[in-house]
């Protein structure tokens, strides 16, 4: 008894072990084609790097990331207005990222743009990036065929142009010729089917029946 609950249990955690795999893969799936932006690539997130110029050449989508390295002593990542970015300002920011690791990781998925300051006064030494997020490119459609372009037509008959003849028949070819039925005639066959055998499967059916009813 204790063997059967045992593989009971055993399977019931399989299962749920399966289907929890099963979710995390479905979790997954939707963040395979997204990319993690380093910002800053090798530099990271610090003083003195253009990051209006790091931003110029590259797209950001809806469901990218966006990864902060940086000194986690010293610097934070706090998100703010277009007017507390253009001025510094992180006294209200909209939302601090920091979570005191310096490995930071904040996701794009908002279609809009992004404004990201360093309190402490690391903004005016440059730390300040603004990403604007777009929705992914639609694949292309599949152009539709050209009705015109259709498979070639055949050139047409020319009305006076006959077909060639062909060769008649002989009439006096000395081809044997099938001897014709006599419809009067019945083969042997027939005969004995029809005065016979038909007959007697009736017969034989009628009296089936009559056993079957009286039983």
């Amino acid at each position: 008894m204790e063997g059967e609950l045992r593989g009971r249990g055993l399977g019931s955690s399989t299962m749920e072990m399966v289907m929890r795999c099963i979710l995390a893969m479905a979790v997954m799936l939707p963040q395979v084609s997204a990319t993690r932006w380093v910002v800053g690539s090798n530099m990271g997130w610090t003083t003195n790097v253009n990051y209006t110029i790091w931003v110029q050449d590259r797209h950001f989508y809806n469901g990218d990331w966006l990864f902060f390295v940086y000194d986690r002593n010293l610097m934070n990542v706090l998100e703010v207005n277009k007017t507390d970015y253009e001025s510094c300002n992180s006294d209200h920011p909209l939302h601090d990222w920091t979570v005191g690791a310096g490995r930071d990781v904040v996701p794009l998925n908002v279609t809009r743009k992004y404004y990201f300051i360093s309190g402490k006064g690391f903004c005016y030494g440059g730390m300040k990036v603004a990403v604007l997020v777009e929705n992914p490119t639609p694949p292309p459609k599949a152009s539709p065929m050209n009705e015109k372009s259709t498979s070639p037509k055949a050139s047409p008959m020319n009305e006076n142009s006959a077909p060639p003849k062909a060769s008649p028949i002989n009439e006096m070819s000395t081809s044997p010729k099938a001897s014709p039925l006599n419809e009067n005639s019945a083969s042997p066959i027939s005969t004995l089917r029809g005065k016979y055998i038909l007959p007697a499967v009736l017969a034989i059916s009628v009296i089936w029946d009559d056993f079957v009813h009286f039983l």
